[in-house]
This record gives structure tokens, sequence and C-alpha cells, in this order.
């Protein structure tokens, strides 16, 4: 898994010619480092007697933003394997009718598949603004730009997942199944851009 590797390796592999990791694992990657600064926010909160009447809260926090930030890196790698199933079915044998039919069905498929893994990295990234918006409320002041930085890249997280939704739909002729993500998508996409601001502007008023 690319998350188990080295950093460096990992962006020499995305800025090579190489299709995989592309834009999809790079914004779960994003995401993963919004929800890690999430549980930052939080550990430096955790028994400071400041805070003692958020210490129930802010351990539910740490707990949330974890279990948030495994997903998102579990999908940096999963965006990988979609692509290589998505690059098999196009690469299918299409001399016969019966040959065409089979891989117009896995073109069909594999496209449906890489569609709902940006789209969980989408879902993930609101979870990461929606904490990050619990963090700069209650959490440690001295840490609070880091809640700041956490929503901004959930919401560059979730516009990078959007475009790698959108770039898959165009491929799908299922139009029911594609109104209904671009909808998600779309709502998503405006209840992040909603957090960011109201995190921001949080953010910037407690730096004074």
């Amino acid at each position: 898994m690319y998350v188990e590797g080295k950093i460096v390796d990992f962006l020499d592999k995305l800025a090579s010619a190489s299709p995989e990791p592309g834009g999809g694992s790079a914004s779960a990657l994003a995401a993963a480092i919004g929800a890690a600064l999430v549980s930052m926010v939080a550990n430096l909160t955790i028994g400071k007697e400041k805070y003692a009447d958020v210490q129930d809260r802010i351990n539910e926090l740490v707990k949330r933003s974890e279990a948030v930030r495994t997903r998102l890196q579990e999908l940096v790698q999963e965006d990988t394997e979609v692509y290589g199933v998505l690059s098999k079915a196009f690469k299918m044998p299409r001399d016969t009718d019966d040959e065409k039919a089979k891989k117009a069905d896995a073109i069909q498929a594999a496209c449906k598949d890489a569609t709902m893994v940006p789209y969980a990295i989408a879902e993930q990234c609101l979870q990461v603004a929606e904490l990050s918006d619990t963090a700069a409320d209650i959490g440690n002041v001295g840490a609070v730009s880091d809640a700041g930085v956490a929503v901004l890249l959930a919401d560059a997280g979730a516009q990078c997942a959007a475009l790698n939704v959108k770039i898959n739909l165009g491929t799908i002729k299922d139009q029911a199944f594609n109104d209904e993500k671009w909808a998600g998508i779309t709502d998503i996409l405006s209840r992040t851009a909603e957090l960011k601001d109201k995190v921001v502007e949080v953010t910037y008023r407690k730096l004074g």
C-alpha cells in the first residue's frame, strides 16, 4: 500500500507517466492529512485543565477523526486498484460481436466502481470538514490554525474527488446512476464549502 511507503516514493510515482496513482488518490491523501490534523488538535486538548468541560467530546472527536483517517488511507489505495480494473476492461478484445458486448459491459461496470471510490472520498472529506468544525470550536486554541488547515484540505479533497466522479460519469450510460451520484456530489460540495467558510472564519477570529 502506498501509505505504508515513503512520501517521496508516492510523489515520485504521482509525478511520473504512470496513470496511477492519480487525482483520486491525491485527494484521499489530502483529506487524510486533514483528518490527522483534527486528531492532533484533539490530542493537544486531551488532559488539559483549561478544557476539562469538553474532555468527553474531545475523546470522541479523536476516535472519529482516526476512523475517518483510516478509511481515507484505504481509499488512497482503492483508487489505484479500481483504475487497474478499468484499464483491463478497455484492453479487452472486441473482434466479435460477443467480445464487443462483453467489453462494453465490463467497461460500464468498471466505470461505476471507479466512480464510487472518489464518491466515497468526497463523503469522507465532508466528515473531515465536520470534525474540523468541532476541533475549531472546542479544541486547544493554540492549535486552532491546524483546524483551519484541516477544513481547507477537506474542501480541496472534496472538490478534487468531484472531478474524478465527473470524468467517470461521462462514460457511464446509466443516466439514473449518473443523476443520483452527481446530485450527491453537489450536496457534499455545498455542505463542505459552507463548513470551510465557517471554520476559516472561526480560525481567524480565534487567532486574533
